[in-house]
Parts: structure tokens; sequence; C-alpha cells
């Protein structure tokens, strides 16, 4: 029988290294651990629409005129060009109004709704978001 020679182990070069850090660091960087029901709190809780007033003109249009038609947002001097002072404005926004004060709560600025105004909008885009 042949005896096999181990080969010695050979150096790393520091471009691998660097490169393999690198890319360990963003793997580890983009795995976070935060408890939504913490940042957002009522966020996980289901909501039955069937006990959630969604009125456009006695439940949602107050809150897009007190929290996001106001002056510098969405009234008409709306710097970004999206104005929600009326039934038709709100409506043709409807799945980006859902998409950032229901599901990313990122809207309005000053802070995200409170628990009852998003279950109200989502309800009401839900019912087809009617003229009401």
């Amino acid at each position: 029988m042949r005896s096999q020679q181990v080969k010695p182990f050979r150096k790393m070069s520091p471009v691998f290294i660097t490169g393999s850090l690198l890319i360990l660091l963003l793997s580890v960087a983009g795995c976070y651990a935060d408890k939504e029901e913490l940042l957002y709190p009522g966020s996980l809780q289901a909501i039955d629409c069937s006990t959630v007033p969604a009125s456009f003109a006695a439940d949602v249009q107050p809150i897009i005129s007190g929290k996001c038609a106001v002056s510098g947002c969405h009234d008409a001097s709306a710097a970004g060009g999206v104005i929600l002072q009326n039934y038709t404005q709100v409506s043709s926004k409807k799945d980006r109004i859902h998409a950032r004060a229901v599901v990313e709560k990122s809207m309005p600025t000053s802070g995200a709704l409170l628990p009852a105004e998003i279950a109200k909008i989502k309800c009401w885009i839900d019912a087809g978001a009617l003229n009401n």
C-alpha cells in the first residue's frame, strides 16, 4: 500500500477572509427578532369587521381629515401630490392607504394610527371602499 501524504494546510488569502466575514456579517445583520406586538400594540389581534363601523362619511373621512389631510401632508398643498380630501381621492389611493397605514403603520408620519382607527380603515377597504 502506498501511503498518502497529507497536504499541509494552505494559508487563506486576506481577500477570501474579508469576503467571508462580509458575507457572514450581512447574513447576521438581516436576521432580527423584533416582537411585532411590542412595536405595534394590537397588531396581532384579528379584526372582526362585523363589529367595526366602517362608513366612509362617519368613520373613515374624520380619520383621514384629522390625521392625513392636514397642512403639509395630504391637504391641497400636498408636496408629494397625494391629496386626500374627498371620497374620490381617498378611494383611488385605498391600496396605498392600506399598505402604509394598516400594514406598515408608517403613516401618518406623526405616528401610527390607533388600533380602532386602523380597524375602521381596514374594514372600510375590505367592504369595498364604498361611498357611504
